[in-house]
């Protein structure tokens, strides 16, 4: 095998933090832009010498470049071999497992998740660890540690390897395995669910519709829905991963998933709907006429884990991103187990899962998962959903409704202010930060501030402390106003606002959740002053 060694320069300007480095297509087209970054995560990386390496993406524009391109690499460092999606493809959740099943290094995942694709879309790639999960701060530290003075890159003097094929491949001297990207996947999924009974439900009338946005999940949705668990044909929604995920925003919201939101909410409504985003690990959740926030299903789908053979035995604990909602704790709290709050990330659940101290998690972004995999996971979410469904033999709407009854309800919403000016939003959270203090104890419009902080994390496994992960101003009510930016966007900066106020189960749980929500929206806006400061008259997305 001929290794050519290419001189290049140092490249990265941002440290690639859970969602591993993300920019616009055209930057990562750049001249050894990919190379660099690849050879960045092997050169702080001990160990792989001929190891298996997982790569995979989601299908957007350039995945199939920058895949050929990380085969080469790996194999001119030493790596012994690759698994690899067929046409490149494997979902985010799904590379976890084919980590984890194959015993592999770690892996390569190619996506920006739910941002958009296309020429003039984003691009990403991220770096999984041994354990299925996103690497630890440590080893993205040391990654754009060594951007900042690579001077080479190794790569393989080899000729592309046909993707489209299943089957033994070889790159120079390694090994390129082509695997089927469902396969694994559903096998996992038969063990955790009661396939029979979600067939029986089928089988009886029960109607679905899946978005799969045209991503990632169309095909294991797909394959598991339609034909192992027999819904009807056209159940799955824009079912074809497209690199530019059909001109729209794969991202399962009530804007970018308007139309499934519009038939959910219709006279015709089928008795299910669901979504997931660009690289499969998002999930959305709609019954007839009713929307469940990502904060009530996780709380739900917690409370009843245990009609899912998976899970039969119960859950060890619950663990939840700091700016979701206390739903899951109430859960918890009744159940008589372990609830972990988190820094936004998915990483931060992995201690806590390997630990075996919760089983599942769940995030504010509409990700949901559990310890069979390392990472959120869409379809996991909409397949216990549907076992639930097929169990208690219910709609959607009663069992949210018996969920408030029992527990009572936190009416929770987040607003998102995307691409703003980058300036504008540090300043204001920073002006914000250094206002704490000040309003422990005040009166805000009648509610009594109890803390406000910036909200720092003590991981009870390793030791480690996390701090700014988010500001938080709560009430003697039990209500909430959290502030924190975003890392996922490409384009200025994502500020999100979340509210919250919690129902006690004799309450009122009618009520529309923005109007519910109006004074704790006026009280964020007088101390904030968001839309002055950032010249956005709404937020752009509300969920």
């Amino acid at each position: 095998m001929t290794i050519k060694t290419i001189s290049t320069t140092p490249f990265m300007d941002q440290k690639p933090g859970t969602s591993g480095l993300r920019k616009r297509v055209s930057v990562f087209m750049r001249r050894n832009y990919v190379e660099n970054f690849v050879q960045s995560v092997f050169d702080s990386l001990e160990g792989y010498q001929g190891k298996t390496l997982v790569i995979g993406g989601d299908g957007r524009y350039f995945n199939d470049v920058a895949i050929q391109k990380a085969i080469k690499i790996a194999s001119a460092n030493g790596f012994g071999a690759v698994l690899v999606g067929q046409g490149g493809l494997l979902s985010t959740p799904g590379a976890s497992h084919v980590i984890r099943r194959h015993h592999a290094f770690g892996g390569l995942v190619l996506s920006a998740s739910h941002n958009p694709g296309g020429p003039d879309g984003d691009f990403g790639i991220k770096y999984n660890v041994g354990n299925g999960g996103p690497a630890p701060e440590k080893i993205t530290e040391a990654i754009f540690a060594r951007s900042t003075v690579i001077d080479r890159y190794l790569i393989a003097d080899a000729p592309d390897v046909d993707l489209s094929r299943i089957g033994t491949h070889h790159s120079g001297g390694m090994v390129v395995e082509v695997i089927d990207p469902v396969d694994d996947y559903a096998e996992l999924m038969e063990t955790l669910f009661d396939f029979e009974k979600i067939r029986v439900m089928f089988a009886s009338g029960f109607r679905m519709r899946f978005d799969a946005m045209h991503a990632i999940t169309g095909p294991y949705a797909t394959r598991i829905l339609e034909e192992k668990l027999g819904a009807p044909k056209g159940t799955v929604m824009n079912g074809t991963p497209s690199p530019d995920f059909g001109g729209g925003h794969p991202d399962p919201n009530l804007v970018y998933a308007k139309d499934l939101y519009d038939l959910m909410m219709s006279a015709d409504a089928p008795d299910f709907g669901a979504a997931s985003d660009g690289d499969g690990d998002r999930n959305l959740i709609i019954g007839k006429g009713r929307f469940v926030t990502p904060s009530d299903s996780l709380a739900v789908l917690a409370a009843n884990a245990p009609l899912a053979p998976g899970y039969a035995t119960g859950i060890a604990g619950i663990a939840r991103s700091m700016p979701t909602s206390a739903a899951a704790d109430r859960v918890a709290e009744k159940l008589g187990i372990e609830m972990h709050e988190t820094p936004t990330g998915w990483k931060f659940f992995g201690n806590l899962l390997d630990a075996g101290r919760v089983t599942i998690c769940g995030e504010e972004s509409a990700g949901t998962g559990s310890n069979h995999v390392r990472e959120k996971d869409g379809l996991w979410a909409v397949l216990l959903w549907l076992n639930i469904l097929a169990s208690r033999q219910q709609s959607v709407d009663q069992i949210v409704r018996e969920h408030w009854a029992t527990y009572g309800r936190n009416y929770y919403t987040r607003h998102d202010y995307d691409e703003v000016d980058s300036a504008a939003a540090n300043s204001l959270v920073e002006d914000l930060r250094n206002r704490l203090p000040e309003f422990v104890g005040q009166e805000l419009a009648g509610r009594r501030v109890t803390y406000a902080d910036d909200f720092t994390y003590h991981d009870p496994i390793d030791g480690s402390t996390s701090a700014r992960q988010g500001i938080r101003i709560g009430f003697a009510d039990g209500s909430r106003i959290v502030l924190r930016l975003s890392g996922t966007g490409t384009v200025g900066a994502t500020l999100r606002l979340y509210l919250e106020r919690y129902e006690p189960a004799h309450g009122r749980h009618d009520l529309e959740t923005q109007a519910a929500l109006q004074p704790l929206i006026d009280i964020a806006e007088s101390i904030a002053a968001i839309q002055a400061r950032t010249g956005r008259s709404a937020p752009s997305v509300i969920t």
